[in-house]
């Protein structure tokens, strides 16, 4: 008779014990405000930066909206326009990841990542940035 590997009943969810369940999605909320963090500080300093430099061809699009003026402000402006590429698209791809989480739950490679990051943040101690609001409680 084979006795079952130590490591492999540690990872599979449902041997889980819950006060090691209740640290993994810690982490997992962790990483969701951490990425609302870096999407907001993006729109508080990129996207106004980003309007700075655009400031003419906003004026000229207040005046006379044309398509000609929207091209015109995106070819000769690239710099303000990959700003704001930036801002929306990681706004997006927060939303996707977010929903997709709701919607079909982690997926299990993540949960695997996430469940090995608890796992040495608990072993490193009081030493780790992220201990206190995952071990810690």
């Amino acid at each position: 008779m084979e006795q079952p590997d130590a490591q492999t009943s540690q990872t599979t969810p449902h041997n889980l014990d819950s006060t090691f369940h209740i640290k993994v999605q810690r982490l997992h909320q962790l990483t969701v405000y951490g990425r609302w963090l870096l999407v907001g500080f993006l729109w508080i300093s990129l996207a106004p930066l980003s309007l700075w430099g655009w400031r003419y061809e906003l004026s000229l699009l207040r005046s006379h909206f044309t398509w000609a003026a929207v091209r015109y402000g995106i070819v000769y402006n690239r710099l303000p326009v990959l700003g704001f590429s930036i801002c929306i698209g990681m706004t997006a791809s927060v939303l996707v990841w977010q929903s997709r989480n709701i919607l079909l739950g982690i997926h299990p490679a993540e949960q695997k990542r996430l469940e090995h990051k608890v796992h040495r943040i608990c072993q490193q101690g009081a030493s780790h940035p992220l201990w206190k609001w995952v071990c810690e409680r």
